[in-house]
């Protein structure tokens, strides 16, 4: 594919074509000044755009959705979903706008999706707008975690757009341009099956199993397996949530993508003190979207989409039940098996169960320390990263982060004695993370026009195995007086 200039470039509509009872035509309002704050130009290049179109100023008219492509019709979508769970028949892009697919460089599709765009008929009271900061921290978080392997949307850009913003005190606005693989979500689903239009859930189905299970369409039972297909990638995608100590904080159905990718970073955080406990959002106050309740949300989820699809399964209803259910069952060993090969990873372990006999002698090793894990509050990140060099032989690292010197030195005693392999640990133990204080200083001078350490931050967390010097501080923990972290959802 040639690389095309900004204003030409060439958006496809199959989402809203084929899908129009799931897809509003409308317009981002007007930006008064739009500027480009950040653009992601090796993602610019990946989509066969010119970055250097997209910083003129035709380019940031294109990102905040002044300036459509031609043929391109730009639309709200619309879903239902569980919130914190309770059920919103009708809900939507709000303050955001699909402007339309493209064709990346291998021949992906990929959606071109704007948030803070301005109010839409989903809007619900809110201004449809977005703040600089939250812009800020889905950009710096996505491109973390796509660094870190995790299937993820990623950001294109933050553009200010010169527009005010009234939250707590008054902001500077901006749009961010999101690409993902697609925006269909559990609760795109939900919609459907809330209308009770079979038809439209069968084609929403059709358009999701070509656009990302095509091997679905080949199967005995298509939607059976076009539903056994999202739960594996969504099993697959916790594990490695977990494997990071990432806490998404709004793991809503409207939040769960059909494609397994990592969606929406509002009050999402990495987790440093290890606590099954740890909640970031300043709207989960029940702690449903707790650190370590995340695979059980995400097997509930899972279960509201086995729901909607249950028309397609079979005609008969207790059939299609009983189809579900052992569908769903797959959700649990899918997770516990990509789970138990990461923390294998982690500690330089086989993939497989260590095998001393008949017992597997990892399991019982893995549970110990996280309990020692837990007890010493250890700074997740670190600690894995410090076992690198405990297996080289330099346990104070790793020893010095504990609270229990002598467990940590029995539990490291049986854990030698199974010859972890230091250098494969280091491939998946990251060095730096965006951790929450350098996140939120960043946000800080990004507010007030200082975009330095943003990008200082994104020279870290975007090559996140390598340890580089002069980057120390990117690796520590917060300091004490941080204090409790909270995370907002930036609306």
């Amino acid at each position: 594919m040639s690389v095309l200039p900004a204003p030409t470039v060439v958006l496809g509509d199959s989402f809203a074509r084929e899908l129009p009872e799931l897809a509003l035509a409308w317009q981002a309002e007007a930006a008064p000044d739009p500027r480009v704050l950040v653009l992601n130009e090796p993602l610019a290049t990946e989509l066969g755009i010119d970055p250097a179109a997209l910083r003129s100023p035709e380019g940031a008219r294109l990102l905040v959705g002044n300036l459509v492509p031609e043929g391109a019709q730009p639309v709200a979508q619309v879903y239902a979903g569980h919130q914190f769970g309770g059920f919103s028949p009708r809900l939507g892009d709000g303050r955001a706008l699909l402007l339309g697919e493209l064709t990346d460089v291998q021949g992906r599709l990929r959606d071109l999706h704007l948030k803070g765009s301005g109010r839409t008929p989903f809007a619900r009271g809110g201004d449809g707008l977005a703040a600089v900061g939250p812009m800020l921290r889905e950009y710096v978080v996505s491109e973390a975690m796509h660094a870190l392997g995790i299937p993820t949307t990623r950001a294109l850009s933050v553009v200010a757009t010169g527009r005010k913003v009234q939250r707590e005190t008054v902001l500077p606005g901006a749009v961010l341009t999101r690409v993902a693989s697609s925006h269909l979500r559990v609760g795109s689903f939900q919609y459907a099956a809330a209308q009770g239009d079979v038809d439209l859930t069968r084609r929403l189905a059709d358009h999701a199993i070509a656009r990302h299970h095509p091997h679905a369409a080949d199967a005995e039972q298509p939607y059976r397996a076009f539903f056994e297909s999202v739960v594996a990638a969504q099993a697959s995608l916790l594990a490695q949530w977990m494997n990071v100590g990432f806490v998404h904080g709004v793991m809503n159905t409207d939040n769960m993508t059909i494609s397994g990718e990592t969606i929406d970073y509002g009050p999402c955080a990495f987790m440093e003190a290890f606590d099954p406990a740890t909640v970031y959002s300043s709207i989960d106050e029940g702690g449903r979207y707790a650190y370590g309740n995340q695979p059980l949300i995400a097997e509930w989820n899972l279960a509201r989409l086995a729901e909607a699809l249950l028309p397609l399964l079979d005609d008969d209803q207790e059939q299609a039940v009983a189809l579900a259910v052992e569908s769903l069952g797959t959700f649990r060993p899918a997770y516990s098996d990509a789970w138990t090969r990461s923390i294998h990873a982690k500690l330089g372990l086989p993939e497989g169960p260590v095998d001393n006999g008949a017992d597997d002698v990892a399991q019982p090793l893995v549970g110990d320390l996280l309990d020692l894990m837990k007890t010493s509050r250890v700074d997740h990140t670190s600690f894995f990263r410090a076992l690198g060099a405990a297996a080289r032989g330099d346990a104070e690292p790793a020893r010095s982060l504990v609270l229990d010197l002598a467990g940590f030195d029995a539990w490291a005693e049986r854990w030698r004695a199974l010859g972890p392999d230091a250098d494969a640990m280091d491939r998946v133990n990251p060095v730096y993370i965006a951790r929450n204080h350098l996140v939120e200083e960043a946000l800080d001078a990004g507010t007030e026009g200082d975009l330095g350490p943003l990008e200082r931050l994104l020279e870290a967390v975007t090559a996140p195995y390598d340890e580089r010097p002069g980057l120390e501080r990117y690796a520590a923990p917060a300091p004490d007086d941080f204090g409790d972290y909270t995370t907002y959802c930036g609306t």
